[in-house]
């Protein structure tokens, strides 16, 4: 007669396998259908405005394609070298930025500073193409209702917002591009986080910044601090490898969310040399 131990240690063995499968399928569907809860962290009330720094501002209401406006605010500089068109990180607003805007009007900017959809007061919710609609309508309202055309303007994009700002470059003649803190690409660095995931094949976003720099003419200007702890500095080193020249890689200190106004004279200096190199 067979030994029937080998066939119970089997079915033993068999239920926690399929326990821990289930439990890995229950995440994964977590995680494909809050991904973008998890992507967009946007915040509804505005706190601050340019004039919490002291300086003078408009409000703008800029229409998109598919029906959404969005909230704006446009600081002008007397007789600027550019206007910077400002995409923020995935979290917060407007609100959140307005302690940069002291560095950018002692450089003679003019700053248009505006929310995403679903973030401050912009209608709609985010999601990734979405933003891109919104970064279209941007550029469309500066030229067509303020004449000031893309070749005017340098593309700023703070960690998330590089994804969006490399996509205004690689899609208008742009003066320049500047990329603060940025992913490679929103999947590669899901990937290092979770690297038991699937990320590659579950994302819907991907604010892929190195696939866009090759088609990118204008110059880049790469700002990335050595200590940045949620995005660390070899995303912005495979971003500069990746760029067109001219291009200039300003390697800093300091956080992630505070090291820029923590090192500002460090990151003034790198805008202010950048800025004196454009065409």
């Amino acid at each position: 007669m067979a030994d029937p131990t080998p066939v119970l240690w089997a079915k033993r063995l068999l239920v926690p396998l399929r326990v821990v499968g289930l439990a890995y399928v229950g995440l994964l569907l977590v995680l494909f259908f809050n991904q973008d809860n998890m992507m967009f962290v946007p915040s509804r009330s505005v706190t601050d405005t340019p004039q919490s720094v002291g300086l003078q501002f408009e409000s703008w209401k800029i229409p998109t394609a598919d029906g959404e406006t969005l909230a704006a605010w446009f600081i002008p500089a007397p007789n600027p070298q550019a206007v910077l068109v400002y995409c923020q990180g995935n979290g917060g607003n407007i609100g959140n930025r307005v302690s940069y805007l002291p560095i950018f009007h002692s450089l003679n900017l003019s700053v248009l500073l505006w929310n995403y959809r679903g973030y401050g007061q912009s209608t709609g919710r985010p999601s990734e193409a979405g933003l891109y609609q919104d970064a279209a309508a941007v550029m469309a309202y500066l030229q067509q209702q303020h004449q000031i055309p893309p070749s005017q303007t340098v593309v700023y994009g703070e960690s998330l917002g590089g994804g969006v700002a490399s996509y205004l470059a690689a899609r208008y003649p742009v003066r320049g591009l500047v990329l603060a803190a940025t992913f490679t690409a929103a999947v590669d660095r899901a990937a290092e986080l979770y690297p038991f995931l699937p990320v590659r094949w579950l994302a819907r976003s991907r604010f892929d910044t190195r696939a866009r720099l090759p088609q990118i003419t204008a110059p880049v200007l790469v700002l990335h601090s050595v200590e940045d702890e949620i995005i660390p500095i070899h995303h912005g080193r495979a971003l500069y490898a990746a760029a067109n020249q001219p291009k200039t890689l300003v390697e800093v200190t300091g956080d992630h969310n505070s090291g820029f106004l923590e090192n500002a004279l460090a990151y003034r200096q790198a805008l202010a040399t950048f800025l004196a190199s454009l065409p």
